[in-house]
């Protein structure tokens, strides 16, 4: 039960700007990009566009569909983002739920019905990933999100 815990406290005190959630509109990107700036670059993808953002310790990526919701979040670098914030109050309760009925050890994998999280590493290189398949645009593949 000791090492279930382990995760939860590094992915909650975590250092990082906010950004729009798992599920939201990308006005919501554009709102904290605003509000912490940093570097935000953008770019288009067939049937789907990338939000990067970056700070010295992190990137993270959205990936929003041609509707404007973002569908799946990935993330690598030396902090991890703070989840609460990347996956939001829906996404996170869920993951905490999953995370206080899983035993396992090891890197984090959790499957919630159409929600997946993903995520590994070690001190000072952090990587992972989360979506909603039901969110994800017909036409791609979840394994773009990376």
């Amino acid at each position: 039960m000791r090492h279930r815990w382990g995760v939860l406290p590094a992915v909650l005190l975590a250092v990082m700007p906010a950004w729009a959630a798992l599920g939201d509109s990308v006005q919501s990107i554009q709102a904290e990009q605003k509000r912490w700036g940093g570097q935000l670059t953008t770019r288009s993808a067939e049937g789907f566009t990338v939000h990067e953002s970056k700070s010295e310790s992190a990137a993270v990526r959205q990936f929003v569909s041609p509707s404007g919701v973002v569908f799946g979040v990935a993330w690598e670098g030396s902090t991890m983002p703070d989840l609460s914030q990347l996956l939001g109050p829906v996404y996170f309760a869920r993951l905490r739920n999953a995370l206080t009925a899983s035993r396992r050890r090891g890197p984090l994998y959790v499957q919630d019905g159409s929600f997946f999280v993903e995520s590994g590493g070690h001190m000072r290189a952090f990587h992972g990933r989360a979506y909603d398949t039901s969110l994800i645009p017909s036409a791609v593949s979840k394994d773009v999100i990376q």
